[in-house]
């Protein structure tokens, strides 16, 4: 009893991811009040819960008879794969699939006292109630069925990982690509309005007046506010999901996520555009402010103001052409981890990311 063979150990462990699955998405989806198909993976496994009870397995049925040494086995080694494999997860991809950072006594997040007092439960429930029957129905499972299924659902598996893991990766480069948008936007806007500020500086030491006052500059700030065009588009996608609500749900659900997803779009595209429309005003102004276009230091400031234009431009192509299909795998993954959570770097980016899901 309890000997099995390296194809019984596979179809075991499917087993449980399988069971995993099925009390993972029930119980998110109860919270939720909707279907999540949960887990990392696109099928009905989670591999953190088969890999969860083969180890509890092979750790405990050597001392099956002693139930307090099968809970603290048991729940050493869950809690150890629970936070080996949350840190790695978190690394690799940056983003991190459960969180227990609120939960008392954890541990950078990954582990937390009450989920391993509740690896030791199950770990007891599992050798004393829940194996057993399985154990059982596998020794009676044909030994020659034994390898070809497991190979065949290991074929799947190794098919979905690989899958889901690209589109894990697609995640962690659409949040690290928006961050760096983002970023560069206020980046841009900043330089620029350096930039104007210093040619007005300029314009006044060559000459008494200068085309570009005060209120041009405040104008210039308003204009080119990434912040306040983030907030009009998100107000805007609430008045969206509130009409849209009592519609078809899948159908006009895609139709109210492309159509956030090209107000993203639009308004950073508009960003841009105020950007450039503003350094193009500053270019002229400065040439039309000076009588000597060869002094050195104005020359600078126009090769500046002409770079500054181009790094606008190339933004601009940039975000144009970008296509809401990117996003799609990677939505998938966040509505099937609905509490999965980012750096503080990359937090904008997620929560722009779960907006669009909203619809």
């Amino acid at each position: 009893m309890y000997v099995y063979t390296p194809g019984q150990w596979a179809l075991l462990f499917f087993f449980y991811c399988f069971c995993g699955w099925v009390w993972e998405s029930c119980y998110v989806s109860a919270k939720q009040r909707q279907w999540v198909n949960r887990g990392f993976l696109h099928g009905p496994l989670l591999p953190i819960y088969g890999s969860g009870a083969i180890i509890i397995l092979f750790v405990t049925l050597p001392v099956a008879d002693h139930f307090w040494l099968v809970y603290l086995l048991g729940m050493l080694a869950a809690t150890a794969l629970e936070y080996v494999v949350g840190a790695v997860m978190e690394q690799l991809f940056k983003v991190r699939y459960w969180d227990y950072t609120k939960q008392p006594f954890n541990l950078n997040g990954y582990i937390c006292l009450t989920s391993s007092l509740a690896w030791g439960f199950f770990s007891d429930l599992m050798v004393y109630v829940i194996h057993p029957p399985i154990d059982k129905l596998l020794h009676k499972l044909p030994a020659l069925l034994v390898n070809p299924l497991a190979a065949v659902i290991a074929a799947a598996f190794i098919v979905d990982t690989v899958k889901s893991t690209k589109a894990a990766i697609d995640l962690r480069e659409v949040l690290t690509r928006l961050t760096e948008e983002n970023a560069e936007l206020r980046k841009l806007a900043q330089r620029a309005e350096a930039a104007q500020a210093r040619t007005a500086e300029e314009l006044q030491a060559f000459r008494e007046k200068t085309s570009l006052d005060k209120y041009l500059l405040q104008a210039f700030r308003e204009k080119t506010s990434l912040d306040k065009y983030l907030l009009q588009a998100y107000l805007a996608d609430e008045l969206e999901a509130h009409r849209t609500a009592t519609q078809v749900r899948k159908q006009r659900r895609r139709e109210a996520m492309e159509n956030a997803f090209r107000r993203r779009v639009e308004s950073k595209l508009e960003v841009l555009a105020n950007i450039a429309q503003a350094l193009e005003k500053t270019r002229a102004a400065l040439d039309d402010g000076i009588d000597e276009p060869g002094e050195k230091e104005l020359a600078k400031h126009r090769e500046e103001l002409d770079g500054l234009i181009a790094a606008v431009r190339q933004e601009e192509e940039q975000v144009r052409t970008r296509s809401i299909q990117r996003y799609e795998a990677t939505l998938r993954i966040l509505r099937a981890n609905p509490t999965a959570k980012a750096k503080e770097e990359l937090g904008e980016a997620l929560a722009s990311l779960r907006k669009l899901l909203e619809h």
